[in-house]
């Protein structure tokens, strides 16, 4: 009850109605008394009394629908109907209706240790920054964390103190771009808590979970942020949202370029022509969504019971292949014993039990009771037990081939009489179909913004775009100081930092993080700085595994398990190496070859980051293969864990390969890919840090999940096996599912090879026509006797060859086009091998043996003053490296050009 006293007279009960305003020409507050004879009587509000009065101390002003949050001195509550609110800006005290208003309180989160903690993280970047656009996003960051405001309805709230809150659950969900089990459980949690995390190993639709939170938030009228510091991540979520006709809601913020482009050309809104017939209302797409749930677990359950098939065929296979082998005499068929799979194991087990000793009472009363088998003899005899146990093992498969092929059959049948395909796609359409027509009955928001002032009128911006898009490092400078957004979605957040993460955070009042922490992983900057709690710790964690040390069991986190992009055979490693098979490939193995392996040859072939050997054998191997594979016309991808690598490949690889690293290629995919993974078995690639890197868990999961339809793994001989990684593990695995001419070993193999302890049995030849007194180098051995072989052909018989010659006895000192510095450099440099006629003495070219120490810096430059030497002199220069293949061809073609021209004896 509301009491109302104008100059000390109580006037509560001859008044119908009063009001608070301000009057411009009093510069006060006023109270206006209304009677019900409709006359009204105003006085300063200063002498007035209003019953009850409440006064509030520094709040956050907010008001319904609106993203807007603002800061307030202090507040006075006249009656639960006025609010006279004075800004920290201001002042002038303004007044609102509390029914157009409301407060929040203000957290001392900015005040906190792990607040602090974060600050201090962004100032330490700043400072140690190493160059200037380093030092300058950096500094972008300090000025957007001191912006976000302290509200407690935040997500940055929420993580910092470790508490996650629930949201009030939803009239409904729709589907519009479609749905598997995993999807629809990952988009349920999404809107039943503040903070959430969805998993998304490679292929398994996060793209497509993403999209169907977009639906669910325009939906409900609200606004969300899509962030990633992966732009191709972000751009995938922009094309779909274009295909389907909802583009027009993005907003592409981001940095100042990309905010300038954006207003530049903004996207028209559409026609507004009404659809031909009305939508189906939110129960009816329920109603069809509860029956669709019925049969998602029946998908999910034939796609792995068809894997299962796949790998039990393969180990039968093998053990077929392993019995005719070994001569093994297995005992007839024991199909009338009746036992299933789990009694053919048991069976085994007690007969291995048994071992050679002989069938006892006891032991025949096991079998009768728990095998059904009353006549022991064709177990009595050691032979006849053999016999009868090699039987069961190829019992077992056939057994169990069976009854998961019914079982798969049953489960196929279920889907076939549920409609199974059509109700999805309908509950996709009527999803589709609803959203757009809850999208057009809205009034026709406002085009009118520009890149100066669409923050000044933010609600009515992001009424017009609901969706924004942006970096994470610029979300704070992309939108209203002090706005908070309905959701946040953080994509690829195993490669994001907490700082700027938690720039994000603060903008939103819910957060959806997705990622795959088996994926890359974000690369910390060291800084020393101690957390006040481990899973805060900047150093360790990226922004998904910190929500995931903070919230522990109260974070909902769904792993999307349905795998879509690979090949059956080529997701089943990372399925079984990395998920603990909880993934479920929905792809369908044709029996193709999708897996192969390039061994090189033994030696030491890795020079700088750069592996020559690898790329001549994946070479061979493509020429014999002749036209590549290009099912979908995503192309070839060539993978390495090194940019020193990727660089070579540049220059032998055909073009039609895309080339990058690993950490470049994550979010990419590919119909074929190819990872060389560069190392040799030289001590220094041995160090535990160089393998650690190269057979990093997640590098190698990237790796092999680009691939669609084939993964082509190049490596050295023998390089990984040592420390039993994930490398060594993927060779087997290949090695266990790959056709047999898949496996391809040693495709090149050097005549330099002969340097190594170990190397291929075909240069052995080579190796005995050797000679030491060519030189106390090996590798000039092998190259003059090459030679030696190469001028003994007729055609070559006027050439002749000499070794070890100073470079001024093969260059004359007196060019003056030489310097005086290579002059001095000519009278102490030598050739290896030196080419001439017969007659007249003439040097033809020089060929120079590179080992190892040529990839030094002083070294390289001393080839580079005898290379510029013998152009100047016009004498051509074959460089051979030992890491190199192809040397006698190369030698051949080297002295081709003056055996065509030499003059005949």
């Amino acid at each position: 009850m509301v009491s109302i006293h104008v100059g000390g007279k109580d006037k509560t009960a001859v008044i119908s109605d009063w009001s608070i305003y301000w009057s411009d020409k009093y510069a006060a507050l006023q109270l206006t008394c209304h009677y019900p004879s409709k006359k009204t009587y105003t006085r300063p509000l200063s002498d007035c009394r209003i019953s009850p009065t409440r006064e509030l101390g520094e709040m956050l002003l907010t008001k319904p629908g609106s993203t807007m949050v603002k800061p307030i001195a202090k507040a006075t509550i006249y009656g639960e109907r006025y609010a006279v609110v004075l800004h920290q800006d201001s002042d002038q005290p303004y007044v609102y209706k509390m029914d157009g208003i409301g407060f929040a309180s203000l957290t001392a989160m900015k005040e906190a240790p792990v607040f602090n903690y974060f600050v201090a993280v962004a100032h330490a970047r700043r400072d140690r920054a190493g160059s200037k656009s380093d030092r300058e996003i950096a500094a972008n960051v300090v000025r957007q964390l001191d912006k976000l405001p302290a509200s407690a309805d935040t997500a940055l709230h929420a993580y910092c103190t470790g508490r996650n809150g629930t949201q009030a659950p939803g009239t409904g969900l729709i589907f519009p771009f479609g749905v598997n089990a995993s999807q629809l459980a990952a988009v349920e949690q999404a809107f039943r808590a503040q903070i959430s995390v969805i998993e998304g190993p490679p292929g398994t639709g996060k793209t497509q979970t993403i999209l169907n939170i977009l639906a669910n938030i325009l939906l409900r009228r609200q606004t969300v942020a899509v962030l990633s510091n992966n732009n191709s991540a972000v751009e995938n979520v922009y094309e779909k949202l274009e295909k389907c006709g909802l583009g027009h809601l993005v907003a592409k913020l981001g940095n100042q370029d990309n905010r300038k482009d954006f207003f530049a050309d903004l996207p028209p809104w559409p026609s507004s022509e009404p659809e031909p017939e009305p939508a189906p209302p939110l129960e009816e797409i329920q109603a069809r969504l509860t029956r669709l749930k019925q049969h998602l677990h029946d998908h999910n359950r034939a796609a792995q019971l068809q894997a299962e098939l796949d790998e039990l065929t393969i180990e039968r296979r093998y053990l077929q292949q392993w019995q005719t082998d070994s001569g093994v005499q297995a005992a007839a068929s024991l199909v009338k014993y009746g036992l299933s799979p789990r009694k053919t194991t048991d069976l085994m087990a007690y007969l291995a039990h048994l071992g050679e000793q002989r069938i006892r009472l006891m032991d025949r009363i096991e079998l009768l009771f728990n095998f059904r088998i009353f006549r022991t003899k064709p177990f009595a005899r050691d032979d006849a037990r053999l016999s009868v146990f090699h039987a069961l093992q190829m019992h077992y498969y056939d057994k169990a081939l069976q009854e998961k092929e019914a079982e798969l059959q049953a489960c196929r049948a279920s889907l076939a009489r549920g409609n199974f395909t059509v109700l999805l796609d309908e509950l996709k359409t009527a999803s589709m179909r609803h959203l757009k027509q809850h999208l057009q009955r809205q009034a026709r928001p406002s085009d009118s913004f520009d890149p100066n002032t669409y923050r000044k009128q933010f609600d009515a911006f992001v009424q017009r775009f609901p969706i924004l898009g942006s970096g994470t490092h610029s979300i704070v400078n992309s939108i209203a100081q002090g706005a908070i957004l309905d959701y946040v979605i953080i994509d690829e957040a195993s490669l994001q930092d907490i700082v700027p993460g938690i720039l994000a955070l603060g903008c939103a009042k819910n957060l959806i993080v997705v990622g795959d922490n088996r994926q890359l992983a974000h690369i910390p900057v060291a800084l020393g700085l101690q957390a006040p709690t481990d899973a805060y710790d900047c150093e360790r964690y990226s922004l998904l595994d910190s929500c995931i040390g903070v919230f522990r069991d109260a974070l909902p986190r769904t792993l999307l398990k349905e795998h879509y992009r690979c090949h059956p055979r080529i997701i089943q490693f990372c399925n079984q190496q990395f998920y603990d098979n909880a993934l479920v490939p929905m792809t369908e193995d044709k029996g193709e070859a999708p897996l192969r392996l390039v061994v090189t040859a033994k030696g030491n072939h890795t020079r700088q980051n750069t592996n020559h050997r690898e790329l001549d054998s994946l070479l061979k191997v493509l020429d014999d293969e002749g036209e590549p594979i290009g099912l979908d016309g995503d192309g070839r991808g060539f993978i390495a864990p090194f940019r020193a690598q990727v660089n070579l490949s540049g220059t032998h690889l055909p073009v039609d390969f895309v080339k990058d690293t690993v950490h470049k290629f994550q979010g990419r995919e590919c119909d074929e890919i190819v990872f060389s993974t560069v190392l040799d078995k030289k001590h220094y690639n041995q160090e535990r840090k160089r393998l650690d890197f190269v057979d990093d868990p997640r590098m190698v999961n990237v790796a092999v999940s680009r691939a669609k339809h084939r993964f082509t793994l190049v490596t050295g001989d023998d390089v990984f096996t040592g420390n039993n990684g994930h490398i060594a593990a993927l060779m087997r695995y290949v090695e266990y599912y790959a056709q047999d001419e898949q496996v391809v070993r040693a495709p090149v193999v050097s005549a330099f090879d002969l340097l190594y302890r170990e190397y291929d049995q075909s240069l052995a030849r080579l190796d005995a026509r050797l000679r030491p007194d060519d030189s106390r180098y090996k590798s000039e051995q092998i190259v003059a006797q090459l030679l030696r072989e190469a001028l003994s052909a007729p055609s070559c018989q006027a050439l002749m060859c000499h070794a070890q010659l100073r470079l001024n006895q093969v260059a004359a000192s007196t060019n003056p086009a030489l310097t005086a510095h290579e002059r001095a450099f000519m009278a102490r440099a030598s050739c290896d091998f030196v080419l001439y006629f017969k007659v007249g003495k003439t040097p033809l070219g020089v060929i120079e043996v590179d080992g190892g120490s040529h990839d030094r810096p002083d070294q390289a430059a001393r080839d580079a003053l005898k290379n510029d030497i013998l152009a100047k002199s016009g004498i051509p220069i074959l460089r051979l490296r030992t890491v190199e293949s192809r040397i006698a061809e190369r030698i051949a073609s080297f002295i081709t050009q003056w055996a065509s021209t030499a003059p005949s004896a």
